[in-house]
């Protein structure tokens, strides 16, 4: 049985709905996504966190998010 996915926010166990798709320019290749994972309450402080930064690529729902191979 697998795992279910919780958000990434700290401290947080709530079931992910969120996939937020990001990458940092000094550490990753442009066509590499890291993703995070978010419930409803922290979508919004997890996407800012990311966005302030410049790091967010995309928001997408949890069950459309890439699965590494």
């Amino acid at each position: 049985m697998e795992d279910p996915l919780t958000c990434s926010a700290k401290g947080c166990t709530a079931a992910a709905v969120w996939a937020l798709l990001w990458n940092n320019p000094k550490l990753h290749t442009p066509d590499r996504r890291k993703t995070w994972l978010a419930c409803d309450e922290h979508r919004g402080s997890l996407t800012e966190f990311l966005a302030a930064r410049s790091f967010l690529k995309d928001v997408v729902p949890v069950e459309d998010r890439p699965v590494d191979s």
